[in-house]
C-alpha cells in the first residue's frame, strides 16, 4: 500500500478541499492511502491586517512550499486564486480538480442595489472593493479578514452590513444556502476563483503520474490563461484584477478587467486563444495597461 502525505492549511475550507483531492486520488488508484498533513501558514496567523500589507499571497503558500521541497510532504493542495503567479523553483501545479462555481456571493443583502446608502461592506479583496465602489461609490468598504466562519461571525456581530464570499467555498463547506450569487456580468471573478490546484515537486514523476489521473484539463487550461494574464500585468494581491476564461470548442475566451482602487476607473477587454497557447492572455494584459489611466497604471508599475 502506497501512502502519500498531502500538505494543507488547517482552515475548514482548506481541509474540505484536501479531502476532495484525497478522495479523487483514492478513487483513481488502487492501493493508495492519503495522510493529510496540516500546516499553519502566516496568512492563518495574521488576521488583523490586509494581506497586501503583510507579504501577499505567499503567506498562504510559503509553509506548504517549504514542507514539500523538504520532502516532508508529497503534494500540497491550494485554492488556486491564493497561489502567487510564479511558483518557487522546484515546484509546479501538476493537476487541478474540476472547477466549482466561480461567482461571488453577497451576504447581508438581497443584492448590491439593495444595500442602504453608505452601507458598510467588509472585504479583504482589493478586486471586490473596487468592483463594489464602481457600482456603488457611496459604500463604506472595511477590511474583513479571517476564514468563512470568522467573517460570518463578524457580520452577525454587526461589524458590517454585508460581506462577500466565494460561492465555491460556501458550497464546499455545505453552506450553499447562504448568500445571493452575483452574476459574472456584474462582478467578474478573480483569476482562478473556484479552482483547486495540487502542487508537486519537479522531477517527482511517480506523484505527477498519480496526479495526472485526476487532472481536469478544461479547468487547468482556463486557469493557466487567467494566471498568464495576471502574471503579465505584474498583478499581485495589491491590485484590483479580475479574469475569467471559458472554453468555446477548441478555443479559450478570456474576459479580463483592471480597476483603480476606488473603482472610479475601469479597463476591460476580451481575447481568444488556442487551448495550449496563453500568449494572447499576456498580450491582453499589455493592451489593457496601455489603455489604462494613471490611477490604474501606477498599481502595476
Amino acid at each position: 500500500m502506497q501512502t502519500l502525505r498531502l500538505g494543507t492549511r488547517g482552515s475548514p475550507l482548506a481541509l474540505a478541499q484536501a479531502r476532495l483531492v484525497a478522495d479523487a486520488l483514492i478513487k483513481a488508484h488502487d492501493r493508495l492511502e492519503i495522510e493529510i498533513v496540516t500546516l499553519k501558514t502566516g496568512g492563518d496567523r495574521i488576521q488583523d491586517r490586509p494581506l497586501a500589507e503583510i507579504g501577499g499571497k505567499a503567506l498562504w503558500t510559503k509553509e506548504l512550499d517549504r514542507a514539500l521541497l523538504a520532502g516532508e510532504t508529497h503534494l500540497s493542495v491550494h485554492s488556486m486564486k491564493d497561489v502567487e503567479s510564479f511558483r518557487p523553483e522546484g515546484l509546479g501545479i501538476a493537476a487541478m480538480l474540476p472547477r466549482a462555481d466561480v461567482r461571488d456571493k453577497l451576504i447581508g443583502a438581497a443584492s448590491i442595489d439593495a444595500l442602504g446608502e453608505g452601507a458598510v461592506v467588509g472585504t479583504s479583496s482589493p478586486r471586490r472593493a473596487a468592483q463594489l465602489l464602481a457600482l456603488r461609490p457611496d459604500l463604506d468598504i472595511r477590511t474583513f479578514r479571517g476564514n468563512v466562519a470568522t467573517r460570518l461571525a463578524r457580520l452577525d456581530k454587526g461589524e458590517a452590513d454585508a460581506t462577500l464570499l466565494a460561492a465555491a467555498g460556501l458550497d464546499r463547506l455545505g453552506m450553499s444556502e447562504i448568500g445571493t450569487p452575483i452574476e459574472i456580468d456584474v462582478m467578474l471573478p478573480a483569476a482562478a476563483q473556484g479552482a483547486v490546484g495540487i502542487d508537486a515537486r519537479d522531477g517527482d514523476e511517480e506523484v505527477r503520474r498519480l496526479l495526472a489521473a485526476i487532472d481536469h484539463r478544461p479547468t487547468h487550461r482556463c486557469v493557466l490563461a487567467e494566471r498568464a494574464f495576471v502574471a503579465a500585468l505584474g498583478g499581485d494581491c495589491h491590485s484590483p484584477v479580475a479574469a475569467h476564461a471559458t472554453l468555446d470548442g477548441e478555443r479559450l475566451v478570456l474576459r479580463a478587467q483592471i480597476l483603480s482602487e476606488d473603482g472610479a476607473a475601469t479597463v476591460e477587454g476580451e481575447a481568444e486563444m488556442p487551448l495550449d497557447d496563453v500568449a494572447p492572455a499576456a498580450a491582453l494584459a499589455r493592451e489593457l495597461l496601455d489603455e489604462a489611466p494613471e490611477s490604474i497604471g501606477k498599481l502595476f508599475a
